[in-house]
């Protein structure tokens, strides 16, 4: 595994990234991890019961997931290639390491919701969403909120 991380870490792109793109890609990752931030904190407050109690959850969700998603991707990639800029460095870094546990967290916490609990969201969707609906909504606020400031937190450490 190290002798990939190392390879990684002087890959071309990795070295341009080091050199030149870092700043750039930096910038574009926030502006995209603010917008999944954003629009994840409006389908959970209305998930939880705090906001836009008018609107069907259904509406909202169908409406902000596929901005969620884009911006998802773009956080990734450039992400992913932040990371290779100094692979060593981040292997090392145990606030990437929690980032990383508590991404996976948020997609377990995503999947159990869409496989589970959406399941009988008809019963449910213009009104105030069951107890376990609201659970996954504060588990997601709480989790993206872990993952930005592990995310802020990196930019310290390494």
């Amino acid at each position: 595994m190290n002798s990939f991380i190392e390879w990684l870490q002087n890959t071309p792109l990795a070295v341009a990234v080091s050199e030149v793109w870092f700043p750039y890609l930096e910038s574009v990752h926030v502006i995209a991890l603010a917008m999944v931030f954003g629009t994840i904190v409006i389908v959970d407050t209305r998930l939880v019961g705090l906001t836009s109690l008018n609107l069907r959850f259904t509406y909202l969700s169908d409406r902000l997931l596929p901005w969620t998603w884009g911006a998802f991707i773009v956080a990734a990639i450039t992400g992913t290639a932040l990371f290779t800029s100094n692979a060593q460095g981040y292997m090392a870094n145990t606030e990437f390491i929690v980032k990383m546990f508590l991404l996976l967290l948020a997609g377990l916490n995503m999947l159990y919701f869409h496989k589970v609990t959406l399941r009988d969201v008809a019963s449910w969707d213009g009104g105030r969403p069951p107890q376990a609906a609201r659970v996954a909504g504060y588990a997601s606020l709480a989790i993206w909120v872990l993952v930005l400031v592990m995310g802020r937190w990196i930019g310290f450490t390494v």
